[in-house]
């Protein structure tokens, strides 16, 4: 079963998501394709854009996406229905940067207004993630079970680079905001956040999918930049970093309700389980790459907390 998972994830995705060189395509953020969904009338009938990263085009309609071009990259832009009512939420989009384009993530509230039914508000996070969303959502439970993170590989580069931008509006705090329960406030300033995982997946005769860790890269940031940080690097390391200098307990094993989600076999999104460190001289079977303008989690963070991120490359 574990050579056959592995088999078929890379047969059908890896020699669609790399060039030649062994970067990611569509990283330079320079083509996005459009979508236009009409909300259901409920919630006010506004057609709304989403953004999608991939070659330049159009995804319209009330329609589940399905990553376009053998673009490796989703984000949080949701194409949500429930009990028959379409809805959507835009946290990622196109920015201008340099002579190009970049992707600009956006921490924000979420209103949703049903005439005479509900009136809530989510705090929404934006985060673009190799991977895919699987559309379209029917509920707010358990944020992570809807995506599919990550994708076949099996390089070791040394770092990863990439020019960001970032922006806390200056709140030394951060809320909760699910929709279902009253407001949380949370000490502590919120911070934007990048992840680089290479793992080594297989699963189960139970369909269950297990990791283990073979390079870790894990940055938070959490000062105003003065304008863009160009062509920043940041070292992957390899095998167990628990005992280094530099390692934070939010650097180990992801678990719990935050667990990565990945497709088994039979179609189903399960937890990846991160049973462990990998020697560090093993081969990963599979990339997370992971940008979040807030770091808390589903939920969590702080209004206006923006990060800018372009041109993600592989240093090796």
């Amino acid at each position: 079963m574990k050579f056959i998972y592995t088999l078929l994830l890379m047969f059908c995705l890896t020699s669609n998501v790399r060039s030649e060189d062994g970067q990611l395509k569509f990283s330079n953020f320079d083509t996005w394709i459009t979508r236009s969904i009409k909300e259901s009338p409920l919630v006010g009938g506004n057609i709304c854009t989403l953004y999608e990263i991939g070659p330049n085009g159009n995804f319209d309609g009330a329609r589940a996406f399905t990553n376009q071009g053998g673009s490796p990259w989703a984000n949080s832009n949701v194409f949500a229905k429930m009990f028959g009512v379409v809805k959507t939420n835009v946290s990622v989009w196109p920015d201008i940067h340099s002579n190009g384009k970049c992707a600009k993530l956006f921490t924000h509230i979420v209103n949703c207004k049903a005439i005479g039914i509900v009136n809530v508000s989510v705090l929404a996070t934006g985060s673009v993630f190799t991977g895919s969303v699987i559309e379209p959502i029917t509920s707010s439970s358990n944020p992570m079970s809807k995506i599919n993170v990550g994708i076949p590989f099996t390089k070791r580069p040394k770092a990863i680079k990439f020019d960001y931008k970032y922006h806390n509006p200056g709140s030394n705090s951060r809320i909760k905001e699910t929709g279902f329960s009253k407001t949380k406030v949370i000490e502590g300033k919120d911070m934007a956040e990048c992840v680089c995982l290479l793992q080594k997946r297989w699963e189960d005769e139970d369909g269950n999918i297990h990791a283990l860790r073979i390079g870790t890269m894990r940055v938070r940031f959490n000062r105003n930049t003065n304008g863009w940080v160009e062509g920043k690097e940041f070292p992957i390391n390899y095998g167990d970093i628990s005992k280094e200098s530099y390692y934070r307990d939010w650097m180990g094993m992801v678990k719990g309700e935050r667990a990565y989600h990945a497709l088994n076999t039979n179609g189903k999104n399960v937890p990846i389980q991160e049973d462990g460190w990998a020697d560090a001289n093993d081969t990963p079977t599979h990339l997370i790459i992971k940008f979040d303008s807030s770091y808390g989690g589903a939920y969590t963070g702080t209004e206006g907390n923006t990060l800018w991120i372009d041109n993600v490359r592989f240093v090796y």
